[in-house]
């Protein structure tokens, strides 16, 4: 499939056909504010398949925001309940998840994605995520300090643990839709 193909006025038999070769979920990582959920959402849509968000199914499971979660019972208790919930949605066979910006650097739910699904690690430089991420004050981890210093350091943490994913794809300030076509194109040239 070409480049061409994935293009907005893309032919549906040309996705059709991808769509039917991705025999395993689309597992979305990287850090927060990359827009995995947003982008999942079209991502989802173009394979005509389903969208789920880890995070939301951890909240829901939990009856607790995540931010409550790390409060109330600390990191360690929330990875062992994001890895469960993963591996629930992977089994359930959904077609394309957003895991939350640490969940690929757990070992055991590295792993995990990497037998069972498809790992696209969706990058984005500082500046974009110090933007997306200050609209809205839900993320745990940007609570106590600078954001930019923090997502610079996650960044410079994280980053060997996201290159295990075999696919790479940048998000950059432009529509959330050309990442999903880029994701598409990257996930063709893979399989």
């Amino acid at each position: 499939m070409s480049a061409a193909s994935l293009s907005p006025d893309h032919q549906p038999a040309d996705l059709a056909g991808l769509a039917q070769r991705i025999t395993r979920p689309v597992v979305l990582v990287g850090l927060m504010g990359v827009g995995k959920s947003t982008v999942g959402r079209k991502l989802a849509g173009l394979l005509k398949r389903d969208f789920v968000d880890a995070d939301e199914a951890i909240v829901e499971a939990a009856q607790l925001s995540i931010a409550e979660i790390f409060a109330q019972f600390g990191e360690p208790y929330f990875r062992d309940g994001e890895r469960r919930v993963i591996a629930r949605l992977i089994e359930e066979g959904h077609g394309v998840i957003a895991t939350g910006g640490g969940a690929f650097v757990d070992p055991a739910t590295r792993a995990l994605i990497l037998e069972r699904g498809i790992a696209v690690w969706i990058d984005a430089d500082i500046d974009t995520l110090v933007e997306r991420t200050a609209r809205r004050n839900t993320r745990p981890l940007l609570r106590n300090g600078d954001p930019r210093e923090i997502l610079t350091r996650l960044a410079a943490e994280r980053a060997p643990f996201y290159a295990e994913a075999p696919i790479r794809v940048r998000s950059d300030n432009g529509p959330h839709a050309d990442t999903a076509r880029a994701i598409l194109e990257a996930i063709d040239q893979w399989l």
